[in-house]
């Protein structure tokens, strides 16, 4: 049972919510001592597994369907089979979520239960954003929101909007390139995404502009982080011309990710040990 949790909680996708969180620790925090405190743990661990179990569990369970044509599923993922213990952990990590109202500062609950809402709702009816173009893209800023509640909950105040904002717009790009592997067993399934409607090409197009539009509201922040942002659309311009698949290469952004905010995650700390 444990095996299968934490299978279906996406180990390789871990970061993609911890991640921020770590961003928003560096960045809300006054001293070493906020980033090492008991919340500050709490609010790691929590992004880094139960959330994931959260997110995901929610989506293999109102995905069963469509994930019988999903050859992601065959090794790397896993199909829900109407196991009990699945819903059953799904409200056991919500209440986990919810139980941070508790501790954290008024600050932080918007980002919290926005997170919550918008997981649940991406995957779950009524709203199911995730068949819906376009809202299936704008939901996904979701994974932004921990790395806000991270900094809320140290800093006592909101996070820059223009941070949020770009943020949001790299997850757009992020979960859009995400569903370009995805289009065919989609469209076999009858549902309707915006890389089911704009189809390959012109949705690398689409992650592209997000995430140029994000690196430059970074910019306006700091061009160091503008110019790390950069990154992902250089990126796209490299697997159109040498032709790299994508269902190929969306196996590489873990690590891409990973390191990206881990130069983001070392400017944040830089300030707090010399600020």
């Amino acid at each position: 049972m444990i095996r299968s949790l934490l299978k279906l909680s996406r180990p390789r996708f871990w970061l993609y919510l911890a991640g921020p969180v770590l961003v928003g620790l560096a960045y809300g925090a006054s001293s070493l001592g906020d980033l090492l405190s008991p919340i500050s743990l709490a609010l790691f661990v929590y992004f880094l597994l139960p959330a994931n179990v959260f997110l995901y569990g929610i989506n293999d369970v109102f995905d069963a369907d469509i994930d019988e044509e999903n050859p992601k599923k065959d090794e790397r993922e896993t199909r829900y089979r109407g196991d009990r213990t699945v819903p059953v952990a799904v409200a056991v990590c919500a209440l986990l979520g919810l139980g941070f109202l508790l501790v954290t500062p008024p600050a932080a609950w918007p980002w919290l239960l926005g997170f919550l809402v918008l997981g649940a709702e991406y995957s779950a009816p009524p709203l199911r954003f995730k068949t819906t173009p376009i809202l299936d893209s704008v939901s996904n800023g979701l994974y932004v929101l921990p790395g806000a509640m991270a900094y809320a909950t140290l800093s006592g105040s909101q996070p820059p909007f223009l941070a949020v904002l770009g943020g949001w717009l790299w997850a757009m790009g992020m979960h859009t390139f995400s569903a370009i592997p995805d289009i065919e067993p989609d469209r076999r399934a009858g549902i309707r995404t915006t890389a089911t409607i704009l189809g390959e090409s012109r949705t690398l197009a689409y992650c592209a502009a997000c995430w140029l539009a994000a690196a430059g509201l970074f910019a306006l922040l700091d061009v160091r982080a503008g110019v790390l942002l950069l990154v992902y659309p250089l990126l796209v311009l490299a697997w159109v011309a040498r032709d790299v698949t994508i269902s190929r290469a969306y196996w590489w952004y873990p690590a891409i990710n990973t390191a990206v905010g881990a130069v983001l995650t070392m400017g944040g700390l830089w300030g707090v040990l010399h600020g």
